[in-house]
């Protein structure tokens, strides 16, 4: 990935491997005002973008009818297909990594990792949830804790350790999986098949040849909408904890008042989008890499500090309980439709978990994209393992920390904050939970850096994918492009806020992801087709006689998938065995 180039990274691939189509990435493209676009794919979506966000301004009070009923006549009729979907998801990546594939390394036999393992899980990390992670790791606790399923006792010790296993389970596996698969997918056809590096190319197996035609531009156009409106969703709520932040920091501080509500947020996301143009200028290297360790510093800095300056011993103890709650919940939690429980919990499935379902599926072609961008050189086991779990493991403990110690003041202490964040929103509850801590104003401050962090990579990572879509799959789109979806991410963020607020920011998730859904279990079984022929092809004799034509002259080490044995080849011309100068 450091090199786009095939070179000599792919001398054992080369007519083995390779889907060898006539068209190259970016073929059909059209280079015009310094961008190098795939035009069906980009005047479809501009058109409807366009419709949408003037729609969207001309009649916002409309806007935000429409919001609401697509909303629930989505979570009506479609919640099932949310549910299971993702559990298919989380059984197919899980036989991936655990079967014969898991051995395959993405890029072919002799592919190098471009990024350290510290910094490519900080990248996949930032793209994957940062902000969200923010904005509900106190505010859901405490929504459970207030409001909990299964006829717990609310604002009581047991709503409280379902409310953070609850909290798992929205965050944990479920999510990841999502993006280990469509991340595996797109990684897989682009390195090993050497197809465009955009979402067509994961139907290959399926369509051959036509995913060039308008079975391609299809697929590529709701992917488009998913992964904007997916990006969107995200930058909104930044903005949202941002200006509640700045305006916490600003009465209770520095004694000056700072507005709150759609306006403000607007400027905000114009400030923080122009920081992710500069971002955007400095490239994937300097730009996201660098920010990307640093959101992670922050996260940390943000726990420790947290764990030791509230109830330490506490949340220390709280964590293999909850944990334990969780793993034991899971399979009634995964499955779980609220289809017998009525009146009580009506409208709690579709405001929590088929959001965070749809909201993850709708952002998984940007994060998937984003993985498989700098995973390169890994093996499927290695990949799905990492992503699925190490994630995972580092939300629960974050999780644990904010939500527990919140939890701890409400269940043994007079200090209590769940009524303000219930009446005022998700956006202030963890600025609240400062109040009740020591030094309350660095805390706050350094979270409204980390959520601007973490707004300037998921742009600047959105852009980058936008970029890779639009452009026919090439590895390097043009600067102009990535700078052009960086401030569309920006006002569809700004017009979903001044079009329904959190509610709209919500409905844009859940129906972006209802069609992708569907396109994500095909992708499974495409996926399935691709690991197998390569598996095969790795057993085979042509890939071993392809090994013995260069004994005499590369100097190699193969292990051949699935058996163990290691072949080693010695270069015959050199006294000493060649040195890869990019190592």
């Amino acid at each position: 990935m450091a090199d786009d180039e095939s070179g000599d990274d792919e001398w054992v691939t080369d007519g083995l491997f390779e889907a060898d189509p006539d068209i190259e990435p970016g073929g059909t493209n059209v280079q015009i005002a310094g961008v190098d676009i795939q035009p069906q794919v980009v005047i479809t979506s501009a058109v409807v973008i366009l419709a949408f966000v003037f729609g969207t301004l001309l009649a916002p009070d409309r806007a935000e009818l429409l919001f609401n009923q697509v909303s629930d006549g989505v979570n009506a009729a479609f919640d099932w297909v949310y549910v299971l979907a993702i559990n298919v998801f989380i059984l197919v990546v899980l036989y991936f990594a655990l079967s014969k594939y898991g051995k395959i390394r993405i890029g072919g036999v002799d592919a190098d990792k471009e990024f350290s393992d510290l910094s490519w899980f900080a990248m996949l990390f930032s793209a994957g949830m940062g902000i969200g992670l923010v904005f509900w790791s106190v505010g859901e606790p405490l929504f459970h804790f207030a409001d909990p399923l299964f006829g717990t006792e609310p604002e009581s010790a047991a709503s409280a350790e379902s409310a953070i296993a609850l909290t798992y389970f929205h965050w944990g596996i479920h999510p990841w999986a999502v993006y280990a698969l469509v991340g595996l997918g797109l990684a897989f056809f682009t390195f090993n098949r050497g197809l465009p590096l955009t979402f067509r190319s994961v139907f290959w197996p399926l369509l051959g040849e036509r995913i060039y035609g308008w079975w391609g531009h299809v697929i590529d156009i709701l992917t488009v909408f998913a992964t904007l409106f997916g990006i969107a969703t995200s930058l909104g709520l930044g903005a949202l904890q941002i200006n509640a932040g700045l305006s916490f920091l600003g009465s209770d501080v520095f004694g000056i008042a700072v507005p709150e509500g759609a306006g403000p947020q607007v400027v905000i996301i114009g400030i923080i989008t122009a920081f992710a143009l500069v971002s955007v200028g400095l490239g994937l290297q300097a730009g996201i890499r660098r920010l990307s360790n640093l959101n992670v510093i922050l996260m940390t800095f943000l726990m420790l500090t947290v764990l030791l300056t509230g109830p330490t011993l506490f949340v220390l103890g709280l964590f293999p309980q909850t944990l334990g709650n969780y793993l034991s919940s899971l399979p009634e939690l995964s499955l779980w439709t609220g289809s017998f429980d009525g009146a009580p919990y009506e409208g709690w499935q579709g405001d929590w978990t088929i959001f965070y379902w749809g909201w993850w599926i709708a952002w998984s072609p940007f994060v998937g994209m984003f993985i498989a961008r700098i995973s390169r050189g890994r093996t499927v086991r290695e990949f799905i393992l990492a992503v699925l779990f190490l994630p995972s493991l580092f939300s629960f403990v974050w999780m644990t920390i904010f939500g527990g110690t919140s939890l701890h003041f409400e269940l043994f202490t007079d200090q209590t904050i769940v009524e303000t964040v219930l009446e005022v929103g998700e956006e202030v509850a963890m600025f609240e939970l400062y109040t009740l801590l020591p030094l309350t104003a660095i805390l706050s401050a350094v979270t409204v850096l980390l959520v601007t962090t973490f707004f300037v990579t998921s742009s600047d990572s959105g852009s980058l994918v936008l970029a890779h879509i639009t452009s026919g799959g090439l590895h390097q789109a043009p600067r102009t492009q990535r700078i052009g979806w960086a401030l569309t991410e920006g006002v569809i963020a700004a017009v979903l806020l001044i079009g329904g607020g959190l509610a709209a920011l919500q409905t844009a998730a859940i129906t972006a992801g209802l069609p992708f859904a569907l396109v994500l279990l095909v992708l499974c079984y495409s996926l399935w087709k691709g690991l197998g022929e390569e598996y095969e092809t790795l057993e085979s004799e042509e890939f071993a006689e392809a090994v013995d034509e260069l004994v005499e002259n590369r100097d190699v080490v193969v292990e051949r998938a699935g058996t163990g044995v290691v072949t080693e080849i010695q270069d015959e011309t050199d006294e000493e065995p060649a040195v890869d100068e990019r190592a």
